[in-house]
C-alpha cells in the first residue's frame, strides 16, 4: 500500500459492468489523488474496452491486477466480492467494496475476518451517505436542531424494475434496493435497529412475484433509541427516479427531496408547472459517488478510518433478512432472532 506521503493512490478496479466502469471513470476523472492503473473483468472485451477508454492496463487476472496496485475497488457479481476481498487483503491492499459484500453473513463474517487480520482499509459501497441533502439531514440530527428524535421516513421509488434475470440473482429487493434505505436508517439516527416489520406485494409484474420476490414494500424499524423509521420502496414510479428523507424530532424536521432537472417553476391561467424528477439514478448521485471516493482516498492516505465501515457493510443485510422472514411470516422480527441463526 502506498504511504501518505505519496501523492496518487494507484487503483486497480476488478469488474467492468455499468458500475465498474462508471467507478473507473469517476477515479480516473474526478478524484484528486487518484489513477486508475488497470482494470480486470472475467468479459476480456469489456475489460479491454474500459482499459483503452482510460488509457491504463487490462489484466488478464484479478491476481496480476492486485500485484501493481495500492487500492482495489471491488464491483463485480456480488457472489464473487468475499473471494476477492480475501485476495486483496491478503495481499495489503486497500479495499473498497460495492455493496452487498455477501447475501450470506457467514461469507460476510469471513471476508470482514481477512480485512481485520490484515489491518488493511475497507469502505463499502453505500453513496447515499454522502448525498448532500441527506448528509444534511443526518448533521441536523447529529447537531440536535430537530431535538430528540422520533421519526424518520424514507422513501425510494425506482421509475421501472430491472430485468426478471436480475431479479432472480439479486437477493430480492430487501437486499437489493432496500438495502440502501436499511443503511441510511442507521445513519441518520445514529442507532442500531432492533425490530423490523415489513410487508410485501406484487404490484407491478406479476413476473417478479413468480421470481419469488416483491416489487412493493413498506418496513417499519424500530431502533435502539426509541426511534421509528419507516421505509417505503417501489420498484416503479411513473414520474421517475423518487428519493426522500425526513428526521421528525422534538423540535423540528430535516427533510432532504428529490432533485428536479431545473428549477424553473412555469405558473399560467390554467395552472403551474416544475421540472421532472431524474429518471436514472446516476442523474440524482453522481455528485455522491465522487465524494465517497474522496473520502475513501483521504482516510487511506491519512491513515483515518473510512467512512462506511464493513460492520456498517454487514448490518443492513442483518436488517434485510429480517425484513424478509417478517414479510413472508407476517410477523415482526428481532434483529437479535437473524444473529442467533446465523451463529448456530
Amino acid at each position: 500500500m502506498t504511504d501518505s506521503s505519496s501523492s496518487t493512490l494507484r487503483f486497480g478496479v476488478l469488474g467492468t459492468g455499468r458500475i465498474g466502469a462508471m467507478h473507473a471513470d469517476l477515479l480516473q476523472h474526478q478524484v484528486d489523488g487518484a489513477s486508475v492503473v488497470g482494470v480486470f473483468d472475467v468479459f476480456s472485451e469489456a475489460a479491454t474496452a474500459t482499459a483503452e477508454r482510460l488509457g491504463c492496463t487490462a489484466y488478464e487476472s484479478a491476481e496480476a491486477l492486485l500485484a501493481d496496485v495500492d487500492a482495489v475497488a471491488i464491483c463485480t457479481s456480488t457472489d464473487t466480492h468475499v473471494d476477492l476481498m480475501v485476495a486483496a487483503a491478503a495481499a495489503g491492499k486497500a479495499i473498497f467494496c460495492e455493496k452487498p459484500i455477501s447475501l450470506e453473513l457467514d461469507e460476510v463474517d469471513r471476508g470482514l475476518a481477512a480485512v481485520s487480520a490484515a489491518g488493511v482499509p475497507l469502505q463499502i459501497g453505500f453513496n447515499r451517505r454522502f448525498d448532500a441533502g441527506h448528509a444534511a439531514v443526518r448533521q441536523a440530527v447529529i447537531e440536535g436542531s430537530v431535538g430528540e428524535l422520533r421519526q424518520v421516513r424514507i422513501t425510494s421509488r425506482d421509475p421501472e424494475p430491472p430485468p426478471i434475470s436480475y431479479v432472480k440473482v439479486s437477493g430480492g429487493i430487501f437486499n437489493d434496493m432496500t438495502i440502501h434505505d436499511f443503511d441510511m436508517a442507521r445513519f441518520v439516527t445514529g442507532s442500531e435497529v432492533v425490530e423490523v416489520f415489513a410487508r410485501g406485494s406484487v404490484m407491478v409484474d406479476p413476473a417478479i412475484g413468480d421470481a419469488g420476490d416483491f416489487d412493493t414494500i413498506t418496513a417499519v424499524l424500530t431502533h435502539e433509541n426509541g426511534a421509528i423509521t419507516t421505509i417505503d420502496n417501489c420498484r416503479q414510479a411513473a414520474y421517475g427516479y423518487d428519493q426522500r428523507v425526513e428526521a421528525f424530532g422534538s423540535l423540528g424536521i430535516a427533510q432532504s427531496d428529490n432533485q428536479l432537472d431545473h428549477y424553473a417553476v412555469v405558473r399560467t391561467g390554467d395552472g403551474g408547472a416544475t421540472a421532472s424528477v431524474p429518471h436514472f439514478f446516476l442523474q440524482r448521485y453522481i455528485p455522491s459517488y465522487i465524494q465517497q471516493w474522496v473520502d475513501f482516498v483521504t482516510a487511506v492516505t491519512t491513515g483515518e478510518p473510512t467512512p462506511v465501515s464493513g460492520a456498517d457493510g454487514r448490518a443492513p443485510l442483518v436488517i434485510g433478512k429480517a425484513a424478509l422472514r417478517s414479510a413472508q411470516e407476517g410477523r415482526v422480527v428481532t434483529v437479535a432472532e437473524i444473529e442467533a441463526g446465523a451463529s448456530s
